[in-house]
C-alpha cells in the first residue's frame, strides 16, 4: 500500500513538473511567435497621405515604424512610431537618416519607399532643374535607400522592400511628364532587382496605386509660366484630375494592401491598388492595345 502511495506521489510530482515545463515552453514559443510577427519598418513620407495611413495601420497592428518627413512636427505622436528627419532632395541626408534609424532599431525587416512629390506643367516647358529634382526625390533617393537596406537584409538573409511607384508609370497623366517618367524608371529598376535577386529571401514589390484620395494634389507644384498653346488643355486636365481624385478610394486601401504584403510568405512582385477599373481592367486592356489606340484613349479620357 505504501508502495502504491509512493508511486502515486512520484507520478503526481513528475506530472506537475512536465506540465510546468510544457507551459514554460509554450510561453516561450508564443513569445517567439509574437516577436516574429512584429516587424521593424523604415517608411518614407510618413507625415501625410498614403504614408501616414500606412504608418497608422502598421502601429495599430503592433509593428515598430521609423517614419520619415522633412518636417518632424508633421509626424503625429503615436506609440511605436519613431520620427526620422529625411529630405530625399538632399543626398547626404538619406544615408544619415537611414543609419540613424538603423542604429536605433538594430535591423529592418521592411523598407517602404513611399515619399513623393509632383509637378504639373507642359513637358515642353518643364525646366531641367525641375526634372532633375523629380528624379532625385522619386528615383535616385529611393534607389539609394534600397541599396542601403539591401546591404543589411542580404546579410540577415531576409527582408521586404515595397516601392510605391504609380499606375501613372503605365497610364501617364498629361502635364506630369517628369513624375510619370520618374515612376516608370523606379518601376523598371525594381523589376531589374527582382530578376537579379533570383531565389533570395529578400523580396521586392512594386506597389502601383491608381488615383487615391489624399492631399497629394495640394502639394503638386504648378508652373508659374503660361503658354497660350497649353493653357486651356492644362486647365481642363487639372479639372478632371481633381474630380477623379474626389471620387477615388482613400489611402486606407493602400495601407491594407501593405499589411497583406508584410504578412505574405511569398509577396507578389507587383500589385495595383485603386478602384476596379483603374487597378484591374484598364491595365489589362492597355497591355494589348496598339500605342496609337492607347494615346487616343488617354486623350479622350482627359478631353484634350
Amino acid at each position: 500500500m505504501s508502495q502504491i502511495r509512493r508511486n502515486s506521489c512520484i507520478y503526481t510530482i513528475v506530472k506537475i513538473g512536465i506540465n510546468s515545463v510544457a507551459t514554460h515552453v509554450l510561453r516561450r514559443r508564443d513569445a517567439k511567435q509574437i516577436l516574429e510577427i512584429v516587424k521593424r519598418v523604415f517608411l518614407t513620407g510618413a507625415s501625410s497621405g498614403i504614408g501616414l495611413a500606412i504608418a497608422k495601420l502598421l502601429v495599430a497592428e503592433g509593428h515598430e515604424v521609423w517614419g520619415t518627413s522633412r518636417n518632424l512636427e508633421r509626424i503625429p505622436k503615436m506609440p511605436r512610431l519613431h520620427p526620422i528627419r529625411l529630405d530625399l532632395a538632399h543626398e547626404p541626408s538619406i544615408e544619415d537618416a537611414f543609419n540613424s534609424a538603423l542604429a536605433e532599431a538594430g535591423y529592418f525587416e521592411v523598407l517602404i519607399n513611399n515619399a513623393g512629390a509632383g509637378h504639373f506643367d507642359a513637358a515642353e516647358l518643364v525646366p531641367m532643374e525641375t526634372i532633375a529634382s523629380q528624379f532625385q526625390i522619386l528615383v535616385f533617393g529611393q534607389i539609394q535607400l534600397m541599396q542601403l537596406a539591401l546591404r543589411h537584409m542580404q546579410a540577415r538573409g531576409e527582408g521586404l522592400i515595397i516601392n510605391v511607384t504609380s499606375l501613372a508609370s503605365r497610364l501617364p497623366v498629361p502635364f506630369m511628364a517628369a513624375y510619370n517618367a520618374a515612376k516608370a524608371a523606379l518601376a523598371a529598376f525594381t523589376t531589374s532587382i527582382q530578376v537579379e535577386l533570383g531565389a533570395s529571401h529578400v523580396h521586392i514589390v512594386d506597389l502601383q496605386p491608381g488615383n487615391i484620395r489624399t492631399e497629394f494634389n495640394q502639394g503638386v507644384i504648378h508652373s508659374t509660366g503660361t503658354d497660350s498653346r497649353y493653357d486651356a488643355k492644362i486647365a481642363k486636365t487639372w479639372e478632371i484630375v481633381e474630380r477623379t481624385m474626389k471620387n477615388a478610394p482613400g489611402a486606407d486601401l493602400v495601407a491594407r494592401h501593405v499589411i497583406k504584403l508584410i504578412n505574405a510568405v511569398q509577396p507578389p512582385p507587383r500589385i495595383t491598388v485603386g478602384n476596379m477599373f483603374e487597378s484591374k481592367i484598364a491595365p489589362i486592356i492597355f497591355r494589348f492595345l496598339p500605342q496609337r489606340v492607347r494615346l487616343w484613349g488617354l486623350k479622350r479620357h482627359y478631353d484634350i
